[in-house]
């Protein structure tokens, strides 16, 4: 059986909100997420106002054609936009879609925002729309983000070289990494453990 289209949703947790982007939020989100060391491993700098508009048109241009679902993440306990995050890659003929283009304001990293985003994705895609397989990428050198991916338990697949080239010119590495609708229920088990235990 197909799964269901994705339609824009609001996913809801204790921590953060999943909110479908709208061009609205541009001003917000440049409010709060100008900060160089966000977008320095990223395809294209996000620098100015400017830049944070036509980030949230090619977001919203992606989702009108199929190929995303951006969201905001809301702080809950404030109502505060405080980073974005996507469905993209979107095959559902297949099945598959990855979790990328993920961001929070540098004083909402470390909080358990970025563990509840993601949770309330999988959920969504495993539960709801029915996907079989997650992916997340990752440039080889963001030893961050790979961290980030093992803990929630993604699995690591393997090194895509020069995958991708940045505005600069510069060849990216990527890495590969997946979540499976088998693994999901103890991927589950462990990021509601982190969520009720945060380290």
């Amino acid at each position: 059986m197909a799964p269901p289209d994705l339609q824009p949703v609001t996913l809801s947790g204790d921590i953060v909100r999943l909110e479908p982007m709208a061009a609205a939020h541009a001003e917000e989100l440049a409010r709060i997420g100008l900060h160089p060391e966000l977008w320095r491993l990223q395809p294209e700098p996000v620098a100015t106002p400017d830049d944070m508009r036509r980030y949230v048109e090619r977001a919203l241009a992606g989702q009108r054609a199929g190929a995303c679902l951006p969201f905001v993440i809301v702080q809950q306990g404030t109502g505060r936009i405080i980073g974005a995050t996507r469905y993209m890659d979107i095959a559902l003929a297949h099945k598959r879609l990855e979790i990328g283009g993920t961001w929070l304001t540098p004083a909402s990293q470390r909080s358990g925002a970025n563990t509840e985003a993601k949770f309330l994705l999988l959920q969504h895609a495993f539960e709801t729309i029915g996907i079989m397989r997650v992916v997340f990428k990752t440039e080889l050198s963001n030893t961050q983000s790979r961290q980030a991916i093992l803990r929630i338990g993604g699995v690591e697949e393997g090194v895509f070289r020069k995958h991708l080239i940045a505005q600069s010119g510069r060849a990216r590495d990527m890495v590969y990494f997946a979540i499976l609708d088998e693994d999901w229920p103890s991927v589950k088990a462990r990021l509601l453990a982190r969520l009720r235990h945060p380290r």
